[in-house]
């Protein structure tokens, strides 16, 4: 077992799995059992989550990257960034970005080595499993809230089970053709996808880390 701090401070967005490595049922929902645990307003749980394997997953891996491949940029059924982008936040967009392409050895400016990286969401990054949560149209942000706790606790529940995980905003991007490949009712929100899996240790992208700010400067004390 890992201790929570190795849970939190060493939990990252894998981006290579060991893809001939399955992911047993029981296993997935022993992860959900704990991750349940999660906070929530009068203990509502509003999240859904739509599981995918094998050649389901395939097939909408393969229709989502046609559609990525083919430079068509989707239309998000929600903002999940600012509308218009300023600093700090442009400037902590961009290094996450570089980094993550200069650990590939990808030189700016490489529009299709850019493009086809990106397209790696769309195959789970070869994790054999894939997560889709979801919510109520009809919840507010509260419960929006509630589902990133959620979510965050699915995360550390992998970790603690050996696997990694990869959360993926992309999704968003084409979420008609998840509804369509998973079955999505009418009344489901698409919040994000995730990658799932047995971490490739051996990946040269899975040694890109991501650099953190310090508590000084998003904490005030009011004494």
């Amino acid at each position: 077992m890992i201790s929570i701090e190795e849970a939190i401070v060493g939990r990252q967005s894998t981006r290579a799995f060991i893809e001939d490595k399955p992911v047993s049922r029981a296993l997935v929902l022993k992860m959900l059992e704990i991750a349940g645990r999660a906070p929530s307003g009068s203990n509502i749980q509003p999240w859904k989550v739509y599981v995918t394997t094998g050649a389901r997953k395939e097939a909408l891996s393969k229709e989502l990257l046609e559609q990525h491949m083919s430079g068509d940029p989707g239309e998000r059924n929600y903002n999940y960034y600012p509308v218009k982008w300023r600093e700090p936040y442009i400037g902590r967009r961009r290094e996450c970005g570089w980094g993550l392409y200069s650990a590939l050895g990808i030189e700016k400016g490489n529009k299709d080595k850019m493009l086809r990286q990106h397209g790696r969401n769309y195959e789970f990054f070869g994790a054999p499993v894939g997560l889709f949560f979801t919510i109520d149209t009809d919840m507010e942000l509260g419960s929006w809230i509630d589902t990133g706790m959620f979510v965050q606790s699915v995360m550390l529940a992998a970790r603690g089970l050996g696997l990694e995980t990869c959360p993926q905003a992309a999704f968003c991007n084409f979420h008609e053709t998840v509804a369509k490949h998973l079955g999505l009712p009418g009344d489901q929100k698409l919040v994000c996808g995730m990658a799932l899996g047995f971490p490739d240790t051996t990946a040269k992208v899975n040694s890109f880390r991501t650099t953190r700010i310090a508590p000084e400067t998003f904490t005030t004390f009011v004494e």
